[in-house]
């Protein structure tokens, strides 16, 4: 289906902001929901609740800021779920889980330029660039998850210094383009995947207990938090229309 004005929002700061507390939600979200429900009960929740959202993000013919970050939120809690699923029930080691979600979202990066020609978040314009593009965001916060819970669990940093590599490691793609003009579709990509585990750590930092290196103020209190501060910033996007992209269509 063709014809679709854009489908994703202009990428500034306020969105990396958005993002990176989406990763967090996801986090301390799910945390908190196998703990108070059955771990199966929730998966199936969680992918009850992203069927609807995408639904109702691919029935729109634009960009509307709370349908968007709807399907983004559910795209983190569920994404999370996945690999926590991997290593906690199939017992799949984070390092493997990593590699696994790397060669996934590899694979996902491969077809879609193979059949469209572009991995721009510009394009989103058809159906078909929107599927690829949930496909790989999902894919995106998997490896996040894996690749967060691996740096803080198996190479011992513990979650704040799990926080600070990313950090810094998140840093790299906006000084790669803005100071050597790297590409912008590598970096964007690159700065996506990284905001997972950056945004996932700092939330268990503050959620965890304190013997397993965390602040100890509960998953759920965080949780509650982060909403807010979702709610709060999509619902200015959402009056404001700050983010939404004008343009040329490529």
């Amino acid at each position: 289906m063709n014809g679709l004005l854009r489908k994703v929002p202009q990428v500034t700061v306020l969105f990396w902001v958005v993002k990176l507390l989406t990763t967090a939600f996801g986090e301390s979200t799910t945390d908190y929901l196998v703990k108070v429900i059955d771990p199966v009960i929730a998966v199936v929740l969680g992918a009850i609740a992203l069927a609807v959202a995408l639904f109702i993000q691919f029935r729109a013919r634009q960009y509307v800021a709370w349908i968007y970050w709807l399907a983004v939120v559910m795209v983190a809690v569920f994404g999370t779920m996945a690999a926590d699923v991997t290593h906690i029930v199939l017992g799949v080691p984070y390092l493997y889980s990593t590699l696994f979600f790397a060669a996934s979202l590899a694979v996902i990066f491969v077809a879609w330029y193979r059949v469209e020609r572009t991995l721009s978040i510009h394009s989103i314009t058809t159906t078909r660039r929107e599927i690829f593009y949930w496909t790989t965001v999902l894919a995106t916060f998997a490896l996040g998850t894996a690749a967060g819970d691996f740096t803080a669990v198996t190479l011992h940093l513990g979650f704040l210094g799990a926080g600070i590599l990313f950090a810094v490691v998140f840093a790299v793609p906006g000084v790669l383009h803005y100071g050597f003009r790297a590409s912008e579709v590598l970096c964007f990509w690159f700065a996506y995947v990284i905001t997972r585990p950056l945004g996932a750590s700092f939330a268990d930092w503050f959620g965890k207990p304190v013997y397993l290196s965390g602040l100890g103020y509960g998953d759920g209190p965080v949780s509650l938090v982060l909403g807010a501060l979702i709610f709060m910033l999509v619902a200015y996007l959402q009056f404001t229309h700050s983010d939404v992209e004008r343009g040329r269509l490529t």
